[in-house]
C-alpha cells in the first residue's frame, strides 16, 4: 500500500478514529439488515391492515432487494467520480425520507414503491462502506476488515426482529419504520462527523453515465470478478431466501409468536457472527480459497439435507432448525471472503467494481426470495429447496470448475477509466 494510495490510511488515524471509523462503516453495512429484519415479525398485521395478501407483503422484500441492485450502479460511479462522503451522504438523507412514506403507506402497491426508493437510498451505505475498506486494505487485510464489519452488522438481524415485535406491541408496524428512520438520521449524522475521506482527489475519475454501461462491461470481461460475483449472489440468495421464507416457517407453519421469533432469527444471526470472527483466526493460518471450499462443501450439504427433510418431514422442526442454522453460520465464512477476493484485482475501480458487485448480489438474492414467495405451497420446500439450489450454484462457481482462479492484480483495472 503506497502513500498516496488513499486520502487517508489506518496508520494516520489514532486507535480511538479507527474505532468510530469501523463502527459507521458497520452501521452502514447494517442497512439492508435492519431494514428487512426489523418488519419481519409485523407481516401478518401489515397484510390485515393494508388488506394485502401476505404474498404481497412477502414481495416487500424483494421490492428492497431489486431497488438495491439498481441503485448501487449508480453510487459506485459517482464515489469514484466525487470521492465518498459526498454520493454517501445524498443516499442517507434520501433513505431517511423514504422511511416517512413507509410509514404513511396506506396500500400495498405503496408499500412497494416506498421500499424501492428505501433501497435506493440505503444502497449508498452498501456500494461506499466496501470501496472505503477496498481503498486502505489489501485483500487478506480487506477480508479481515469484512469480517469485522459483519461483528458490527450482525447485531442487526439479532436485535432488529425482537425490537420490532416488541415495537409491533406498543407502536403498531409503522412504529417500525419510524424507528428506521431515526437509525438513517444517527447513521447520517456520524458519517457526516466522523468518517474521513478514503479517496484522494487525484485518483478520482471523471466519468459520465453515457459510458458507464461500458465500463461494466469491462468488469464483466475478468473471469475472477464475476465467479465471485455469482458466487456472492448465491451466497445471498441463501439469506434472503430464508428471511423471505422464515416468517412462514416459524409463525405460521410452527406456531412461534411473533414476540419469540426473534429468538430463532437471532440465534442464526449469532451463528453467522461467530463464524466470521473465526474466520479473522483462520485466515492467519489458511488460504482464503481453502476456506472458502470447505465452507461452501459444508453449507451445500446441510442445505441438501434441509430440503430432504423440509420434504419428508424427517427429523420434523428440530432438525430444519438445526440445519438451518448450520448452513447459515457458513455464510459467515464466504460473505466476507468472496467480497475480498471480488475487489482484489481493482484500484481506482473500486467504487464502480463494488457497486457493481452489490448489484449482482442482490439481483440474484431478491430473485431466489421473490422464488420462495412464488413456489409457496404451505410448506417449507419453497424456502429449503431455493436455499440448497443457490448453495449449488456458489460451489460450482468457486469450487465446482476447472480452472483454479487465485488471487492476483489486474493491472487492467486502471485502463478501463482511461479508455472510457
Amino acid at each position: 500500500m503506497t502513500a498516496s494510495y488513499s486520502a487517508v490510511k489506518p496508520t494516520d488515524m489514532s486507535r480511538r478514529q479507527l474505532v468510530h471509523m469501523v463502527l459507521i462503516l458497520g452501521a452502514l453495512t447494517a442497512f439492508s439488515s435492519m431494514s428487512i429484519d426489523m418488519y419481519l415479525p409485523a407481516f401478518p398485521q401489515m397484510a390485515k391492515d393494508l388488506k394485502v395478501s401476505l404474498g404481497t407483503v412477502q414481495l416487500s422484500i424483494s421490492a428492497f432487494l431489486f431497488g438495491s441492485a439498481a441503485g448501487q450502479l449508480f453510487y459506485g460511479p459517482l464515489a469514484d467520480r466525487y470521492g465518498r462522503r459526498r454520493p454517501l451522504l445524498c443516499g442517507l438523507a434520501l433513505y431517511v425520507a423514504s422511511t416517512v412514506g413507509c410509514a404513511c403507506v396506506q396500500t400495498g402497491e405503496g408499500l412497494l414503491f416506498w421500499r424501492v426508493v428505501m433501497a435506493v437510498g440505503g444502497g449508498a451505505g452498501m456500494v461506499i462502506s466496501r470501496a472505503v475498506v477496498r481503498d486502505l486494505y489489501d485483500t487478506a487485510e480487506a477480508a479481515r476488515m469484512f469480517s469485522l464489519l459483519i461483528l458490527i452488522m450482525g447485531v442487526a438481524p439479532i436485535l432488529a426482529p425482537i425490537a420490532g415485535g416488541q415495537l409491533l406491541l406498543i407502536t403498531g408496524w409503522r412504529g417500525i419504520f419510524v424507528f428506521l428512520g431515526l437509525f438513517g438520521l444517527l447513521s447520517l449524522w456520524a458519517a457526516a462527523a466522523g468518517l474521513p475521506e478514503s479517496l484522494p482527489v487525484d485518483r478520482r475519475i471523471r466519468i459520465n453515465f453515457a459510458n458507464m454501461a461500458g465500463i461494466y462491461k469491462q468488469f464483466l470481461h475478468n473471469r475472477q470478478y464475476v465467479r465471485y460475483a455469482i458466487a456472492l449472489g448465491c451466497v445471498a440468495g441463501i439469506n434472503f431466501s430464508y428471511i423471505s421464507g422464515a416468517p412462514f416457517l416459524f409463525i405460521e407453519l410452527h406456531g412461534v409468536s411473533p414476540q419469540h421469533f426473534g429468538l430463532f432469527f437471532g440465534a442464526n444471526a449469532f451463528g453467522l457472527i461467530g463464524a466470521s470472527q473465526v474466520n479473522r483466526r483462520l485466515l492467519r493460518h489458511f488460504s482464503v480459497q481453502r476456506i472458502l471450499k470447505v465452507a461452501l462443501s459444508v453449507n451445500v450439504v446441510s442445505a441438501l439435507l434441509l430440503t430432504t427433510a423440509g420434504v419428508t418431514g424427517l427429523g420434523g422442526f428440530p432438525a430444519q432448525v438445526v440445519l438451518i442454522f448450520v448452513c447459515l453460520t457458513m455464510t459467515g465464512l464466504l460473505y466476507p471472503n468472496v467480497t475480498a477476493l471480488a475487489l482484489a484485482p481493482f484500484d481506482k475501480a473500486a467504487g464502480s467494481a463494488s457497486a457493481l458487485l452489490g448489484t449482482i448480489q442482490y439481483s440474484i438474492g431478491a430473485s431466489a426470495g421473490a422464488l420462495v414467495g412464488v413456489l409457496h405451497s404451505g410448506t417449507a420446500v419453497p424456502m429449503t429447496a431455493t436455499m440448497a439450489a443457490c448453495g449449488v450454484v456458489a460451489w460450482f462457481a468457486i469450487v465446482g470448475v476447472r480452472r483454479r482462479v487465485g488471487v492476483r492484480k489486474d493491472d487492467d483495472s486502471d485502463k478501463l477509466y482511461r479508455s472510457a
